[in-house]
């Protein structure tokens, strides 16, 4: 590992609540801004399923234009697709830990390239991989 890797530090993954309270500055946002701040933005994994969610929760809450420049600032980050391996390892966390589809699909992701997943959901809570905010 070089030193710039170490300076990236390990990779994170922010859930669909981290990233709303990031970016509207909720109750939680110093936390998740934290973990924002704590490594380079390629370093954070943005299942592809969190643009949806912040997307249509912003642009139903806010307006387009805002949930529009929200995305974009996901964008900078390492956003990953779903592909045959993660959606089938999402089905298995689904069934074994009841996980919604998004949670899961989210979970798998993490757990697919290390990432340490923060969260405020309590359907994750205490899963490996997982630090609850």
């Amino acid at each position: 590992m070089t030193g710039s890797e170490e300076r990236a530090g390990p990779a994170v993954c922010i859930d669909t609540y981290g990233w709303i309270e990031h970016f509207t500055g909720g109750p939680k946002a110093a936390a998740y801004d934290k973990v924002v701040a704590s490594v380079d933005e390629g370093r954070i994994l943005t299942p592809v399923v969190i643009l949806y969610e912040v997307y249509r929760k912003i642009k139903a809450t806010v307006n387009e234009a805002v949930a529009v420049r929200y995305v974009a600032a996901l964008d900078r980050t390492r956003v990953v697709p779903v592909d045959r391996e993660i959606s089938l390892e999402a089905a298995d966390f689904s069934l074994a830990h009841k996980l919604h589809f998004s949670d899961a699909l989210i979970y798998a992701t993490a757990r697919r390239f290390g990432a340490e997943l923060f969260t405020s959901d309590p359907d994750l809570k205490g899963l490996p991989g997982v630090t609850s905010i």
